[in-house]
């Protein structure tokens, strides 16, 4: 049965229940998260201060202690990854990405169980990454293990492993719209109300659980910024363009260093040891840099940071984060992306509009996360989540828009993809509506008047009379104009040279196809075809006589002349609406079918 054509296409007992069970999934993965920002609080302060507490704090120290400290964490989570699962190296939101193209959006038991622990240690002895990737693959992989014990199809799987990694972001940053955004652009692959809903649900139970917990004081703040003139939004601009530029040598800085660490003559396990001694060394030099790095932020976005420590940081948080990335360490991707945006918008706010350091960190640290992930949307209202300084939105816009606009045209693939691609995986991040979804069937299908027909009366002998070799199959019809079956034409020349079967008639010998109604889309069509095994499906009027007739052919003509279009406008080829190239594309060819 089809469900009443509407705008979409939306199941109302399993949404509701799918966001009954997400509510539950973004209370727990909140407090997922909310437990292991207070276990790198723990970590923290036992390494470097050798007390007992869970708050959030930088990591300091002198000395040998400084590199022998973030050492002994890269080696513990090198031995994690070895004996635990492999699948804690990283920063999370790849093997979330994996998880749902490659594995029906299974995730293993082991893995949240293991990658929070992975996180909190490595993060916590200085390591210079988020928790907030940790927080997403935990918070999926926990959904994930909720949804393999119910019964539910992939699809309901994936979205409630994307409930439980959006609900982990939004309880860590306290940012419920912005994590439903990073879920549309980076996890889901669709923006339909059945996820969406249920992700949003989720997200917005987990922040109900951090304000519970924590308050609703944004985690930064920045200065409320002035309007918009021309000079800012110029301005604003070129820093996103800078971002896009720092973003881009990012992401082949991490790549780069990960194929160095492939050459090396050791066991992986040892990688992550030798990020610790970089990070170490950097700690020295400027300790700022370690850890998750939120108190950091939190100041570059209030003004407080001189230009000299946040060109400092910028540098140092570059090579080490590139340097413990590549080793295959686990963390998160978000704060620093945040951290080096806020410095870079800090070092240059002496040569900009306004001297406002804390509004061009902000500005700079929304381009920097936008540009490097690829998602403008989600950097944006992140910011201004975040910040809660809504007055610089268009500013941020902007600049994040032309960030994303030089890594598009620069790299090929986000820090992100890259990964991915490299196991054999490509993801594709343009999203459009499928050219079957919008296309109508009337228009696809090959009409009536130009189907192959037989009427149900003729016998054998008589269809054979008028069949001709290049039509492979023909509907035959009643008195009505109905169809009744369809019949292949070498079936029927092998029964009329028997005297036989000759004189017998067509309909004995008929096979029955399925049909749909004119008025469905053309994508329900291809389900039906694809769910039968039919290569012919008979398109009906609603009073059941036959409006034409689909074939594989019918949906090949459609995607080719699609992507035809594109072609053209990437070879700059562009062909007149009126030209004949552009007709033979769009008409679909004769049917084909088999006997």
């Amino acid at each position: 049965m089809f469900r009443p054509l509407g705008d979409f296409t939306v199941d109302p007992r399993r949404l509701l229940y799918l966001a009954t069970l997400a509510l539950g999934i973004g209370g727990l993965s909140g407090l997922v998260a909310l437990v292991l920002l207070r276990l790198i609080g723990l970590i923290t302060n036992l390494a470097y201060f050798g007390c007992w507490s869970t708050t959030l704090v930088a990591p300091a120290g002198h000395g040998w202690i400084m590199v022998a400290i973030p050492v002994a964490g890269g080696l513990a989570v090198g031995l994690l990854a070895k004996y635990g699962t492999e699948k804690i190296r990283g920063h999370g939101i790849p093997e979330a990405i994996q998880a749902i193209l490659e594995n029906k959006s299974r995730m293993e038991p082991r893995v949240a169980l293991v990658k929070p622990i992975a996180s909190a240690i490595t993060i916590g002895t200085g390591g210079p990454f988020g928790a907030e990737g940790p927080i997403i693959v935990t918070g999926g992989a926990v959904a994930s293990l909720i949804g393999q014990l119910l019964l539910i199809t992939a699809a309901e799987r994936r979205t409630l492993l994307v409930a439980g990694a959006a609900g982990g972001m939004s309880a860590t940053f306290g940012a419920p719209i912005s994590s439903v955004l990073l879920a549309v652009e980076l996890l889901l692959f669709e923006w339909k109300p059945a996820s969406l809903i249920p992700v949003t649900v989720a997200s917005v139970a987990a922040y109900a659980v951090r304000v519970l917990m924590i308050g609703s004081t944004p985690i930064f703040q920045s200065p409320v910024s002035p309007p918009s003139p021309l000079p800012w939004l110029v301005a604003a601009a070129l820093l996103g363009g800078l971002a896009g530029v720092v973003s881009g040598a990012i992401t082949k800085s991490v790549y780069l260093v990960e194929d160095w660490y492939r050459r090396l003559p050791i066991h992986w396990v040892w990688w992550p040891a030798i990020g610790g001694v970089a990070v170490g060394l950097g700690g020295l030099l400027v300790p700022q840099a370690l850890g998750v790095g939120y108190p950091t932020i939190r100041a570059l976005d209030a003004g407080s940071v001189l230009v000299t420590l946040a060109l400092a940081l910028l540098v140092v948080k570059f090579i080490i984060w590139v340097v413990a990335l590549s080793s295959g360490t686990s963390g998160g991707v978000l704060a620093p992306l945040l951290l080096m945006g806020g410095a870079l918008g800090t070092a240059l706010s002496p040569i900009l509009p306004g001297h406002q350091p804390g509004l061009w960190a902000t500005v700079a640290m929304a381009a920097l996360l936008g540009a490097t992930m690829r998602a403008p949307f989600t950097a944006t209202i992140f910011a201004m989540e975040t910040t809660h300084n809504w007055t610089a939105v268009v500013p941020v816009f902007l600049a994040t828009v032309m960030g994303t606009l030089v890594t598009v045209l620069w790299v090929r693939r986000s820090i992100l993809t890259e990964k991915v691609a490299r196991r054999g995986t490509h993801v594709a991040r343009e999203y459009a509506v499928d050219v079957l979804e919008g296309a109508p069937l009337a228009r696809l299908m090959t009409p009536r008047d130009r189907t192959p027909t037989l009427p149900l009366a003729c016998t054998v002998g008589q269809a054979v009379g008028h069949l001709v070799d290049d039509t492979p199959a023909w509907v035959v019809l009643d008195s009505h104009g109905q169809p009744s079956g369809v019949v292949g034409w070498r079936g029927l020349c092998d029964l009329a040279h028997d005297p036989e079967t000759a004189d017998q008639p067509v309909a004995r010998y008929m096979c029955a196809v399925p049909s749909i109604g004119v008025a469905r889309r053309a994508r329900e069509a291809a389900v039906v075809m694809g769910r039968t095994g039919s290569a012919v499906l008979l398109v009906v009027n609603p009073d059941g006589t036959l409006a034409g007739l689909m074939t594989p052919d019918n949906f090949l003509a459609a995607w080719s002349a699609a992507a035809a279009d594109e072609e053209q406008l990437e070879q700059g080829l562009l062909v007149p609406p009126e030209s004949p190239a552009r007709g033979a594309a769009a008409s679909p060819p004769s049917p084909r079918a088999r006997n």
